[in-house]
């Protein structure tokens, strides 16, 4: 054990003094800064410290430390009966799911690991068979992640945005010569925006590709979101941050090329640097193209001035190639939200009430699997094709069925 780690044997060092070195070890991007896990882990162990400390607990649970002494939790407090009460906890007093309650604990069992190879901890209580006893089963399946765009939805929504863009595209490139020129703009960001809803629903709906891996994470500083100097439409190929932190090549297939070729036509940005989907939101674009021009030495009668001739500040960026940050991944969401009601589009999932980004790469490896198999579909997802058979199992049991009924059928046709 390193000597400048503190010691959990006398019983003094506080479970939070832990938190900030394990969250950092455990984060993305430089300094351990950035990444999903990280964020939820940390409301994870927020959530333990309090309900340690008396907390979020039953009526009358006053927390793990003994009733004669006013301090906060520290490690000579915990053991498996500690983890034990937590597990029930989790299962009884918070209302959740059985896979979540699942995840939830595994949070505070990887913590757990990891104070034992840091010297805090002697042994692994969390992972004992007593500490985990209350916990329910988990059903093998991630919480609330099920949804799988079915090809009709998938045909309903790509037919909607691609409706919806030829007409915004079509307004604006048939107008008079002599339309105003901010009629004009407004016009052309109409149709920008059209076209990227467009190309992002169809780059969702056939690549397959994990929205993490397309657009910008807030809590990974390393997925910025795609940009157009990492796309090639000639090759049909698209390099992407993939979840096993490194850059890939994803496949387009065919039709995803000509929406992203005509927003790419309609867009024009004057470097390949610009995001493909970037955002749209007015306070954002407002914001950075004021500091922007200020960086560069305008005077903010200047900026006001050329603010004014421009019809959205997005047009504005694009003629001084300011570059605004990628949509993020809630962004995409709230955009599937907007289009799936304008869609009218029949959901029918208990989670969901729109069709959610995850749904299009669900919902593709579906068509992949049924009809290339689990090889060439895990190819595809970019995951293990154990992973694929799992995830995908009641496609294989379908089709088992299939065969035991043929069987019957050949064999003892009488009990069909």
């Amino acid at each position: 054990m390193n000597q400048n780690t503190p010691s959990a044997r006398d019983g003094t060092t506080p479970l939070t003094s832990s938190f900030d070195r394990y969250l950092q070890d455990k984060g993305k991007g430089r300094g351990g800064d950035g990444g999903n896990y990280r964020r939820n882990a940390a409301r994870e162990l927020d959530w333990f410290a309090e309900w340690a400390a008396g907390g979020r607990g039953n009526d009358g649970w006053t927390g793990i430390v003994p009733d004669d002494a006013n301090r906060d939790p520290t490690f000579g407090d915990l053991d498996e009966r500690v983890f034990r009460e937590y597990a029930r906890h989790l299962a009884g007093d918070r209302g959740l799911k059985q896979n979540t309650v699942q995840t939830y604990y595994r949070y505070i069992s990887a913590w757990c690991g990891w104070c034992v190879n840091e010297g805090y901890l002697e042994a692994h209580y969390a992972q004992r068979a007593s500490a985990m006893a209350p916990l329910p089963e988990d059903d093998g399946r991630k919480p609330g992640d099920q949804q799988a765009w079915t090809s009709e939805q998938r045909h309903a929504l790509t037919r909607h945005v691609d409706e919806r863009a030829r007409d915004a595209v079509e307004a604006y490139t048939t107008l008079p010569v002599d339309t105003d020129p901010l009629d004009k703009q407004r016009a052309r960001y109409a149709a920008l925006k059209a076209a990227r809803d467009r190309a992002l629903v169809f780059v969702l709906a056939y690549t397959a590709v994990r929205v993490g891996e397309l657009l910008r994470d807030p809590n990974d500083p390393r997925r910025r979101g795609v940009r157009w100097e990492e796309i090639s439409l000639d090759d049909g190929s698209m390099d992407v941050y993939r979840k096993k932190q490194q850059w890939d090549a994803a496949s387009l297939p065919d039709p995803v090329i000509s929406p992203l070729r005509s927003y790419r036509r309609l867009m024009d940005p004057l470097t390949e640097r610009w995001p493909v989907f970037p955002t749209f939101d007015h306070r954002t674009l407002s914001g950075l193209v004021r500091d922007e021009l200020a960086d560069r030495g305008e005077r903010p009668e200047a900026i006001n001035e050329k603010r004014s001739e421009y019809a959205r500040d997005l047009l504005l960026a694009l003629d001084e190639d300011i570059r605004p940050p990628s949509i993020t991944t809630d962004g995409a969401r709230s955009i599937l939200q907007r289009l799936s009601e304008a869609a009218e589009i029949d959901i029918g999932h208990p989670k969901h009430d729109y069709l959610a980004p995850h749904g299009g790469r669900r919902g593709m490896g579906e068509v992949l699997v049924r009809a290339f198999g689990y090889t060439v579909a895990a190819r595809y997802l970019d995951n293990s094709e154990e992973m694929v058979r799992e995830r995908y199992s009641h496609i294989e049991a379908g089709e088992l069925g299939d065969v035991a009924t043929e069987a019957l059928n050949e064999i003892d046709p009488m009990n069909l």
